[in-house]
């Protein structure tokens, strides 16, 4: 399934064609009709409040939420590992200092905490991966950190200290490999977590402008069509349907993976 979205994300200038060259992200329009129009043979999934085409919004929507995901999974990984490595391996004042302020940023609730956040720095994808990096990385410090705890009192690193290795070296070299792998499990879990969040503050207005392709931002223009009229309540089902439906599979598919990489690479399975 994940690799259906990868294609579809690499081939999607010949699967939507963008209307303006020079701004491929932005959704067409066909008008500017509050109602939305059903699925016809040029608009194959239909069109949205806006008369902003739905096939075209999901087709480069999956390239929008591989950038946020894999950007904001990355970049709140590499500050949690090296802060949690740091901390588990010297331990002391300087474990004592990074895990108060994990504690700190971990306390907040998430969504609410990034969508403060967002509100602060003002609407857009780049203050979006902003503050879900900024309250992503705790998760990935305590985690390695108790992998490293586990780890650094092994056989093999007193010798590598008696050989005279330096402890960059030790927890590059010998601390970093043998702790990383349930961090890759996270991540790929978390990929898809941190769509859904990205999502839902695109939602709320937060995230990309008006008219990106964003799967979150074509469930908003629906809101108000969520119900159809009275007899006819799934009358517009395709424009909360079809995007809804996106989320679900992509975040299924890294959830999918993440099983892999466990089955994988936890010796206890095997």
């Amino acid at each position: 399934m994940l690799i259906f979205f990868t294609l579809v994300a690499l081939l999607a200038p010949l699967l939507a064609s963008p209307e303006f060259p020079m701004e491929p992200y932005k959704i067409p329009r066909d008008g500017f009709g509050p109602v939305p129009e059903p699925p016809r043979e040029n608009h194959l999934f239909g069109t949205t409040s806006g008369q902003y085409d739905i096939y075209y919004g999901v087709v480069w929507g999956t390239r929008t939420a591989f950038k946020v995901g894999l950007i904001v999974t990355v970049g709140a990984a590499l500050i949690g590992v090296v802060l949690g490595l740091v901390a588990g391996y010297y331990g002391g004042p300087i474990e004592e200092v990074i895990m108060r302020i994990a504690d700190i940023f971990y306390s907040f609730p998430f969504l609410i905490a990034a969508m403060v956040l967002t509100t602060i720095l003002g609407r857009g994808l780049d203050k979006v991966m902003i503050a879900l990096v900024v309250f992503g990385w705790p998760l990935y410090t305590r985690f390695i950190r108790g992998e490293v705890l586990s780890v650094k009192e092994e056989e093999y690193i007193e010798a590598a200290r008696a050989g005279g290795s330096s402890n960059f070296r030790i927890i590059l070299k010998h601390v970093l490999p043998n702790t990383i792998y349930p961090i890759l499990i996270q991540a790929s879990m978390q990929i898809g977590t941190m769509v859904v969040t990205a999502s839902t503050l695109s939602f709320f207005g937060l995230g990309a402008p008006q008219g990106y392709a964003d799967w979150g931002q074509l469930i908003s223009f629906s809101r108000n069509w969520i119900m159809g009229p009275s007899g006819d309540p799934f009358k517009y089902w395709y424009t909360v349907a079809i995007p809804g439906l996106a989320i679900v599979l992509f975040v299924i598919s890294w959830n999918l993976v993440g099983d892999a990489f466990r089955d994988v690479m936890d010796p206890k399975l095997r």
